[in-house]
């Protein structure tokens, strides 16, 4: 029965998936037949889509069913307590270990390493953008509890981002940005948004369509200012000259 429970609902998640994938599949066969791929390489690019499905599919219902109902549930539940600040700590390690876990993030180190010859380190990479995310979570948290508005958390983040950026080099700039984007991914904002939504709806007092969202917007400001501080400090200053 419980087999059941879990599977409710997997052919419409399944014919989404379908849905989604079906256009890129169209597209990549109309581009076969004007430039004529070798079919081995055709064979395991379809292979691959199949793969992607099941697996989107699969994540998606596991979204569905278990991660965002037991992150709803969680925040709820510490935003009933009476000392509901311990939420902060304990989002600022969920926010840690949901970036280290995180796909997109993993293959943004993997790349920048690659890209940068081995100059901007992957495990380096990787601990900046974790600890970027888990502050920005512990600051929604933050936000939730004491009702501070978001605008003035993202305002002055932002007015430090634009002051770094005259002072750091190149180099780091758009790998910054990109941090701040792939950190927004579906580990980060299937489970921790829940949480923030339950946290906000335990809290008396807390609307949480007005204080349970912002916090993907301060998971991509987060992780921008750890990498330009990591730039920094790797001597990755603008030098004179250098165009912005």
């Amino acid at each position: 029965m419980s087999n059941l429970v879990v599977f409710q609902g997997f052919g419409t998640v399944a014919l989404e998936v379908g849905l989604a994938l079906v256009p890129l599949v169209v597209i990549f066969l109309l581009l076969q037949l004007m430039y004529k791929l070798p079919w081995e390489g055709v064979g395991q690019i379809l292979i691959g889509v199949g793969i992607s499905f099941v697996g989107l599919a699969l994540f998606l219902q596991g979204v569905n069913v278990g991660f965002m109902p037991a992150g709803a549930s969680l925040g709820e539940q510490i935003g009933k307590l009476d000392h509901n600040w311990v939420i902060i700590p304990v989002g600022f390690l969920l926010g840690l270990v949901t970036a280290l876990a995180e796909p997109s993030v993993k293959v943004l180190t993997i790349e920048v390493e690659a890209v940068s010859g081995g100059y901007i380190n992957q495990k380096a990479l990787l601990v900046a953008v974790s600890i970027g995310v888990a502050i920005s979570v512990g600051l929604a948290m933050l936000k939730i509890v004491f009702g501070i508005p978001l605008m003035y958390i993202l305002l002055p983040g932002y007015i430090v981002v634009f002051i770094m950026l005259k002072f750091i080099s190149d180099t780091f700039i758009p790998v910054a940005f990109d941090a701040g984007a792939v950190a927004t991914g579906p580990m980060t904002v299937t489970f921790i948004m829940a949480m923030a939504i339950g946290v906000a709806t335990g809290i008396e007092g807390r609307d949480p369509l007005l204080d349970g969202f912002g916090l993907v917007a301060l998971v991509f400001l987060a992780p921008i200012l750890s990498v330009l501080t990591m730039g920094l400090m790797m001597g990755g200053e603008k030098a004179r000259g250098e165009d912005r």
